[in-house]
């Protein structure tokens, strides 16, 4: 049987597989729908909290970034992964004991304000959409290219799919989706790893495959491809490019973003006790770790592997993942020199982005539109495609393509899924029940949730089909948009008694606009902004100005604290009672 069989086949099986699951535990009242009750074991919860965190961007875009850019992407490593040693110490456990059901909830109680719910609540959606843009894109980049249809149809699918089983079940049909998914999702991307790892090395653990010689030579992996960059005119793969400074708040955004994400954190309020949180919190770190340690390895083997099979390679000879990539907009090539040749060399083979004009060149290419630059580079690659076409890459066979295909879509719709539940929580609970609507009956409230949900996803849909960036890159802003504006207010709510309402209020909002602000300045078209590190504030860029969004909500929130009404006696009561610790 071919791949594109096989991968009909394991996609539509996982999908019947999740729908089974949201008809199993669809949600009958509204702390099913937002936190399942609160009835997870703490296993499951971290499963489901590693699908929710393992978005498009770990399982599709992190390999690839890390492809391309080498050392310099160890920064969403770190990150990324260090905002659950945060999250279990600083945060989780309190949460819990809190025992509301959103992240607004807190803010709202906390700091005694409607005014602070609501711009919790603004908060919570910008991050959200800023973030479920890159789920919305991975699915369609996937089933562009596996179910052979355009990214446009492959979002509304995606879309139809989320829409099922998040509407239906909320967070208690997301939970146990999440757990297959993790599974379906873990093993699509090991099984290709341990493949290549094996081929390239001999050795079938990647992790160790990625520092062990090339088979049938004397160096290796990553010696092997220092040497092919280097000689094409690249960085090593080994070589920092970017700024001490940079690198320190890229990853301290990551790490503050993780730990303030409102889907994230909504996940600790779903166990039964407090010390079920911290649990949840370890056994999510070590689920996810399984991945994030591969990934490095995958990154690697994928950027030899494209190397050694392109480079050089006259295009009517080319392997045939190359066309099939070609064919949907994610690899184009300009033949600049006209030796039919692929050139792969440093620099934009395009000016912007490569477009179509519908045509084929007389190599059976697809022509671009674009005039060449001055560099030798003539093929454009997305960097979104590297773990999907990797085992294409390697020549493995058509299950593998399939299982990766199915790895891909579970990831992007786990997360979307999560995303898509704290907003229309947000929007039903914290707006309407807490906010301008308090008499509502229960039955309304999970028919406004149901109702919010199906419009976050039309947005979601859109911002699908018009992403900002690719998708790993997407996903960065939203954590420093989460680490300048929820997390602050998170953190000073439990450790801190002086911070009262006003002060808080002050800090989200002056937070998110200087970040949100800095983020459109120079990533938008709007501004014609030159996106380099001479033009950035202190060196440090879009991915990283959380950090500095973050510190200038803390001094805004202290400032401001000082200067107007203290905290009632009340909430430092509560916050009191929220830092005593709980037996069992």
């Amino acid at each position: 049987m071919d791949a594109q069989s096989l991968t009909y086949i394991f996609v539509g099986a996982s999908f019947a597989l999740y729908i089974g699951i949201a008809v199993w535990s669809r949600a009958g009242s509204t702390a099913e729908f937002y936190v399942a009750g609160g009835h997870v074991h703490p296993i499951a919860n971290g499963m489901a909290t590693a699908a929710d965190w393992m978005s498009a961007a770990s399982f599709i875009s992190m390999a690839g970034i890390i492809a391309f850019a080498g050392y310099d992407a160890s920064v969403y490593l770190m990150g990324w992964t260090g905002g659950y040693v945060l999250l279990a110490l600083l945060l989780a456990p309190y949460l819990r004991k809190f025992g509301q059901f959103t992240v607004p909830d807190f803010i709202g109680e906390r700091y005694y304000s409607k005014t602070a719910r609501v711009v919790a609540v603004i908060c919570l959606i910008v991050v959200s959409f800023t973030y479920i843009a890159g789920q919305m894109r991975g699915v369609g980049v996937v089933f562009s290219r596996f179910l052979e249809m355009p990214i446009e149809w492959g979002v509304v699918t995606g879309m139809g799919v989320v829409f099922f089983y998040a509407v239906l079940g909320g967070m208690k049909g997301i939970t146990y989706t999440q757990v297959a998914q993790y599974c379906v999702l873990i093993f699509a991307y090991l099984v290709p790893a341990i493949f290549i790892s094996m081929m390239i090395t001999g050795n079938p653990i990647p992790q160790l495959g990625l520092g062990s010689h090339v088979t049938g030579e004397t160096v290796s992996v990553l010696e092997k491809l220092d040497g092919a960059l280097l000689d094409l005119g690249f960085s090593a793969f080994t070589a920092g490019t970017k700024s001490t400074i940079d690198v320190f708040a890229i990853t301290l955004a990551l790490m503050v973003g993780t730990a303030g994400l409102p889907h994230v954190i909504v996940r600790f309020f779903t166990v039964p006790k407090v010390s079920d949180a911290r649990l949840s919190a370890g056994y999510a770190l070590v689920f996810i770790a399984i991945l994030y340690t591969t990934a490095p390895a995958v990154g690697a083997f994928a950027r030899l592997n494209f190397i050694e099979n392109v480079h050089e390679q006259s295009y009517a000879e080319a392997p045939q993942w190359v066309k099939s990539w070609e064919g949907i907009g994610l690899i184009a090539w300009l033949d600049k020199n006209g030796d039919g040749v692929i050139q792969y060399a440093p620099g934009a083979p395009f000016d912007g982005r490569a477009e179509f004009t519908g045509e084929t060149g007389p190599n059976g290419e697809r022509l671009v539109a674009n005039a060449p630059t001055d560099n030798a580079n003539e093929i454009s690659v997305d960097r979104d495609i590297m773990v999907l076409a990797n085992p294409e890459i390697a020549g493995l066979p058509g299950w593998v393509i399939a299982l990766v295909a199915a790895g891909g879509v579970a990831a992007a719709l786990s997360t979307a899924a999560g995303l898509l539940l704290v907003i229309s929580t947000a929007i039903s609970h914290d707006l309407l029940k807490k906010t301008f609507r308090p008499q509502i009956t229960e039955k309304t409230e999970l028919m406004a949730a149901r109702g919010a949900a199906a419009a976050a996803i039309l947005v979601a849909g859109y911002l699908g089909i018009n992403p900002p960036g690719f998708v790993a890159q997407v996903v960065a802003l939203a954590f420093g948009l989460a680490a300048a504006s929820l997390f602050p207010a998170i953190l000073m709510g439990i450790f801190f008694k002086h911070i009262n309402r006003e002060g808080a209020v002050a800090g989200m909002l002056a937070g998110l606009v200087f970040t949100l602000s800095y983020i459109v300045y120079f990533k938008s078209p709007w501004f014609g902004a030159v996106n380099d590190a001479d033009h950035w504030l202190f060196g440090i860029s879009p991915e990283g100005i959380g950090a500095v969004g973050m510190a200038l909500n803390f001094v805004t929130a202290v400032a401001i604290s000082r200067f107007t009404a203290p905290t009632p006696a009340s909430v430092r009561v509560m916050v009191d009672a929220i830092r005593v610790p709980e037996s069992g």
